[in-house]
């Protein structure tokens, strides 16, 4: 959950990135958070309405079409034929190895793990990274190094990253 945040929060506001998402998408993530985040139903309504509030062009429609062309795990085409389908340039994934190099490369697809793209947008803007960590961790009122340790979990390569930036050190989080 802290890693959705996080990116939510980076796609809003000065938006870094533009996330990109089907009806099938939503439903898998909103299963997931029923079964092994213990969300209600509610809650997961609730969550996906805010989302479709605030991030309504994020939406991909018509890529059905395309799923069976796709060679990647089978799985997992629904979503390399969402990326394809929206002229997507990344696929950011925990489950990398489903979305081989060969898969990707005639659709000038690259995918990285969480990691790897929350760094890429540090590059990008890192005050705008600092200060979206600061917020997140005032909206929750905890200290932010709470909120990178739960980020730890899902993209431990960038909180080791993150604290050792003067950002990081700015915010009192040097190693």
């Amino acid at each position: 959950m802290p890693l959705a945040d996080t990116l939510l929060r980076l796609a809003s506001g000065r938006r870094l990135y533009l996330p990109k998402w089907t009806d099938q998408i939503m439903t898998e993530v909103n299963r997931n958070l029923v079964e092994n985040f213990g969300l209600t139903d509610e809650q997961v309504a609730y969550r996906e309405s805010e989302i479709r509030r605030h991030f309504p062009e994020a939406w991909v429609e018509g890529y059905e079409d395309l799923v069976s062309a796709m060679t990647n795990h089978p799985k997992d085409r629904h979503i390399l034929a969402a990326a394809v389908r929206c002229n997507a340039e990344v696929i950011v994934t925990q489950n990398v190895k489903d979305f081989p190099r060969t898969s990707l490369e005639p659709y000038s697809i690259t995918v990285m793990g969480p990691s790897t793209f929350l760094r890429n947008l540090y590059d990008l803007d890192p005050g705008v990274i600092a200060s979206t960590l600061l917020r997140q961790a005032a909206s929750i009122n905890k200290p932010v190094e709470y909120v990178l340790e739960r980020l730890s979990v899902n993209a431990p390569a960038f909180v080791s990253f993150f604290k050792a930036t003067g950002a990081g050190r700015e915010a009192g989080l040097g190693e």
